[in-house]
């Protein structure tokens, strides 16, 4: 299943996309708690189409990818590298990126995120798919300069976390094998990133065990999986594509920062 969540004049609505995408079948309820189709069907042209998640808490996971890791002149961590990003950050299909009045180098990364659909704690590897409740398409944007900032003294924040700096969607795609999926981003059309979710070093079900191994993972929870190779910059004008085998294209467009 395809689960859009969207708005129809102002009211949102959870749904799910039809055979060809002609229409969404809304449902009443969440993913979370169970959805339950009401009968109508939304045209896709009559709807704004919003975040999969409603600010969502997000974990990301830096250099889980080798050869993003080798244009970044790193070693493979010893031990998996993490941050989060404010919910405040998380944006929709066509939603702008908003570049920073003061952002010096901003880049795109795109990623497969995995979205958990039940409360996990302790979770081995081989049961990680039954908390998860399926996966969109991310672009976990960075603001360089600062990131390397803070970076040097240990944090990692506003780096990764500004307004718009995390973009999700079109769709929470459920049923999916997420070992081998094909990853390509592309800005103004042209591909920069191209890859397999299978170059990931810590697979999915990885990332989740070793989270819940600390912590308690909740409904709604988006799990950003890390940025293959080709990462670069983006500017005002630009329009970033993150697409992933059988969940869809996130696009969206880069605008400035206005006072």
């Amino acid at each position: 299943m395809r689960i859009v969540r969207y708005a129809v004049d102002g009211v949102r609505h959870y749904g799910g996309f039809e055979d060809g995408d002609a229409g969404i079948m809304r449902c009443e309820g969440d993913p979370f708690t169970g959805l339950s189709p009401t009968g109508q069907v939304d045209e896709v042209a009559d709807v704004v189409v919003l975040p999969p998640l409603e600010r969502p808490r997000i974990f990301g996971f830096a250099y889980n990818y080798a050869a993003h890791i080798d244009e970044t002149d790193r070693d493979v961590p010893e031990v998996p590298v993490c941050f989060m990003k404010p919910s405040t950050a998380v944006v929709g299909p066509g939603d702008a990126i908003v570049y920073p009045a003061d952002g010096e180098l901003i880049h795109f990364e795109g990623e497969l995120v995995a979205v958990i659909g039940k409360e996990a704690r302790h979770v081995k590897a081989s049961e990680a798919h039954e908390y998860i409740l399926g996966y969109t398409c991310g672009n976990d944007v960075s603001d360089r300069i600062v990131q390397r900032r803070e970076s040097a003294f240990g944090t990692l924040l506003i780096g990764k976390g500004q307004d718009t700096f995390a973009p999700l969607g079109p769709v929470i795609a459920t049923g999916l094998d997420p070992s081998d999926l094909s990853l390509t981003t592309r800005v103004n059309g042209v591909v920069a990133q191209s890859a397999s979710t299978a170059d990931l070093l810590l697979a999915v079900p990885d990332l989740v065990a070793y989270l819940s191994r600390y912590l308690t993972l909740l409904p709604g929870d988006a799990i950003m999986t890390g940025t293959p190779s080709g990462v670069g910059p983006i500017r005002p004008g630009d329009e970033v594509e993150v697409e992933i085998e059988g969940i869809g294209v996130l696009r969206n467009p880069v605008v400035a920062e206005s006072h």
